[in-house]
């Protein structure tokens, strides 16, 4: 059995570009940075930030160019993909990306808990707000499995 998953949670380093293949279908590309903190052997704090490219494609990478902007965090599910292509000058060039199956919105930057557009995060969570639960306590029989 083969398996090629990402899941990358990050920061945008700049917006979308949307572009449109011959086709006539839209593409997105953008950039997310994940941080990595950690303690060295003498106890001194280490940081490194990796770079990762995004693809999206269809409908979604008009959704994606519209409400994501550098800096808001977001939520990518796809796949690895690594392109190779011959250069001007001859020179073989290589670009791994992550082909998004799927981009959830996070907050703005410095809205931690501010008006991001249509973000499942925020939906859910404004659906929590009203949530009432019961007064009395749940009998196990009432459970229908």
């Amino acid at each position: 059995m083969y398996l090629n998953k990402a899941l990358i949670v990050g920061n945008l380093t700049r917006d979308p570009e949307l572009k449109s293949l011959p086709s006539g279908s839209k593409v997105a590309t953008f950039s997310l940075a994940t941080n990595r903190v950690w303690k060295d052997a003498s106890g001194t704090k280490q940081e490194s930030v990796d770079f990762h490219n995004i693809v999206v494609f269809g409908r979604q990478a008009e959704t994606c160019a519209q409400y994501l902007k550098k800096g808001q965090s977001a939520l990518v599910e796809g796949r690895i993909q690594t392109r190779s292509w011959e250069g001007q000058d001859g020179k073989k060039n290589y670009r791994t990306e992550i082909v998004a199956d799927r981009v959830q919105f996070g907050f703005k930057s410095g809205g931690g808990g501010g008006a991001s557009a249509p973000a499942a995060a925020e939906s859910s969570a404004a659906k929590e707000d009203v949530i009432e639960y019961p007064s009395e306590e749940a009998n196990p029989e009432d459970i229908p499995f």
